[in-house]
């Protein structure tokens, strides 16, 4: 291999005067040049731009994607610059578990006709999410991405570059500096009166010889300072125009967020419209399915309690559909309680008791009954009534 052998001792050389220049700083022992307090601004508001931006962007990640395991293997696939494959959507996959089990049990069977209904909003509802995904990555990850990973390496390699011309520049006045001090002591040696006894007037020729050197020194000294001086504005200037490039990445963040929002507008707007016409298809279909009153669409207020049979499955039947005869069942020996009603509430069919806010009636329950029912007496009238309207008191 061929080196370059001069090359390297320079660099060696300017390596370590930046190293003992850092060191005598750090101790108090030299002088540092500081950089104006409009630069210092620069530096802080891109330093602080950076941390936010990362921040931002390391939690969009999560909130895009709470899989950390997925997100790793869409790490990996970008680094070795593979296509990511295609994955489903948790809807999407909920869906198609919702469809499967709807042939399963029978399509035309209530719960299986219902699972075909919710499973195919579920379904729409992955679709959805998988474009928001898609829309966000390219709209608002990806700038913040390519600013940590293009921009601001750029701007910490010109900053890493400025300090080291910094630490040139110092050392070139440190060196300047010990050039003067050297120069002037030879100065006041060579005025010293010589020693005439001696055949030869040798501390004058040393002197003056000495004086010499040390004039060179401090020309060399003082050209290096300058050719620092001008390498160090240079740079100084090369990065306070990166740094004022920050101003630019908040206007073009701006933008990305603003598209980020209206992403997630449309997918939310989606997800309620795809919702609104899953309940108005379960609501239209209560009757022959058994559905709960409650899926109706701003059927209640948000102040009053929601109808007991909501809190019924599916699959359950409905209270209208209990066979069980209200004038034939009798009170039991033991077991019948008071209770206060706490909200008026209007009789569904004959089988069941309106209700005064306020009242006291007698209540209890007999076997096979739906538990969020109870039999409920009023002198001479009896029906059934819901658990939610009353306060059991005995």
């Amino acid at each position: 291999m061929d080196f370059n052998v001069r090359k390297l001792a320079t660099d060696a050389g300017i390596f370590f005067s930046r190293a003992v220049q850092f060191t005598e700083e750090k101790l108090g022992q030299a002088e540092k040049t500081e950089l104006d307090t409009h630069f210092e601004s620069l530096l802080s508001r891109a330093d602080s731009t950076k941390n936010w931006t990362e921040k931002i962007y390391r939690q969009t990640e999560v909130l895009l994607q709470p899989n950390p395991g997925a997100r790793i293997e869409e790490f990996l696939y970008e680094k070795l610059d593979r296509k990511i494959p295609p994955r489903a959507t948790n809807g999407e996959i909920l869906g198609q578990f919702m469809l499967e089990a709807a042939k399963e049990f029978g399509p035309g069977t209530p719960y299986g006709s219902t699972l075909i209904s919710v499973g195919d909003c579920q379904r729409r509802l992955g679709g959805a999410h998988r474009d928001f995904l898609q829309t966000s990555s390219i709209s608002f990850l990806t700038p913040l991405r390519n600013f940590l990973e293009g921009d601001w390496r750029t701007i910490s390699r010109e900053r890493r570059l400025l300090e080291n011309r910094r630490l040139d520049l110092d050392a070139c006045k440190a060196r300047l500096k010990k050039a003067k001090a050297a120069e002037a002591k030879a100065a006041c040696e060579g005025e010293a009166a010589p020693d005439f006894q001696e055949s030869r007037p040798r501390n004058y020729v040393l002197s003056a010889s000495a004086s010499a050197l040390w004039n060179e020194e401090l020309d060399k000294a003082d050209h290096e300072l300058r050719v620092a001086q001008t390498e160090f504005d240079r740079q100084a200037e090369v990065t306070r125009l990166l740094l004022e490039g920050i101003n630019s990445t908040h206007v073009n963040h701006l933008r990305c967020l603003c598209e980020f929002v209206e992403a997630q507008t449309v997918y939310y707007n989606q997800c309620h419209k795809y919702m609104q016409e899953l309940q108005r298809e379960l609501a239209s279909s209560s009757g022959d399915i058994g559905c709960p009153d409650s899926l109706e669409v701003n059927s209640h207020g948000v102040g009053s309690p929601t109808d007991p049979s909501a809190v019924l499955p599916l699959n359950s039947p409905s209270p209208d559909a209990d066979a069980l005869q209200i004038e034939e069942v009798q009170p039991p020996a033991s077991g019948t309680r008071k209770a206060k009603v706490l909200y008026a509430y209007d009789a569904g069919d004959s089988s069941e008791l309106s209700l005064m806010a306020d009242e006291l009636i007698t209540v209890y329950t007999v076997p096979g009954m739906d538990p969020d029912w109870l039999i409920g007496e009023r002198g001479n009238q009896k029906g059934k009534v819901p658990v939610t309207y009353l306060e059991l008191l005995s």
